[in-house]
């Protein structure tokens, strides 16, 4: 009974750490990626943003795709992945005034994604 006990506890320790790791994990890498948006944004609000400061953001974004693979749904990672194409494809054009409107929506993302995975109530029930 003792071990039964001691088990369910290790158990759920583990699951309880594991929970608030990804969520840390997550809402850093996300923090990262929104700070890189908001100066890409910036940069397209002034108009002197261009092809290679939308790619590296996009490459940076590709990186970190990798480790939020192991967290996060396909889903959530495709999405990014579509706004972030037609972003770089804007601002390469230099057509801000599109380019605006998805980089808003990527600064969104970043900043209400990550709290879906927290270990919150509405989250676990």
């Amino acid at each position: 009974m003792v071990k039964s006990l001691i088990a369910i506890a290790v158990s759920v320790a583990l699951l309880v750490g594991l929970g608030i790791g990804e969520w840390i994990s997550v809402r850093n890498e996300f923090e990262r990626f929104g700070e890189e948006l908001q100066t890409l944004y910036e940069k397209a609000e002034n108009e002197t943003a261009n092809g290679e400061d939308a790619k590296a953001v996009q490459t940076s974004w590709e990186n970190k795709k990798k480790k939020l693979h192991v967290w996060i749904p396909h889903s959530d990672v495709t999405r990014i992945d579509d706004y972030m194409a037609e972003t770089v494809r804007l601002i390469a054009e230099k057509d801000f005034a599109l380019a605006m409107p998805k980089l808003e929506i990527l600064i969104h993302l970043t900043s209400c994604l990550p709290a879906t995975y927290s270990p919150a109530l509405e989250n676990i029930f």
